[in-house]
């Protein structure tokens, strides 16, 4: 069972930054894939960012070169760093977690979300 406890949301103007986190916790055998996820009112979710425990990273077209997803396998805890942000980044923000449990059977858990609003 894991937990992803996320934080970082908030009213931001365009241009600026903002770094969200999302850490896990729980009994586990390892946490594999990270990623963040977003969904727009009206829209489907969509990816944002994925980073495996390898630190091998995969970014939608739309934030190449301003956000930045990166992850501390010690702490469980996976980060994106957003900049140069554009009111089209408002949405809710969720992380998503691939991990492995105990019994060593695969899972994907989802963190609650968290608002992002970059207002122009």
């Amino acid at each position: 069972q894991v937990q992803l406890v996320v934080s970082g949301g908030c009213l931001v103007q365009a241009g600026g930054s903002l770094r969200l986190s999302c850490a896990a916790s729980g009994s586990f055998f390892s946490i594999d894939a990270m990623g963040w996820y977003r969904q727009a009112p009206g829209k489907p979710r969509e990816l944002v960012a994925t980073i495996t425990s390898g630190g091998t990273t995969k970014y939608a077209e739309s934030v190449k070169g301003r956000f930045t997803i990166a992850r501390d396998n010690a702490k469980n805890t996976v980060y994106l760093q957003m900049n140069s942000l554009k009111p089209e980044d408002t949405a809710v923000y969720y992380c998503n977690a691939e991990y492995t449990s105990r019994r060593l059977l695969s899972y994907d858990y989802w963190g609650q979300g968290t608002q992002v609003t970059v207002s122009s």
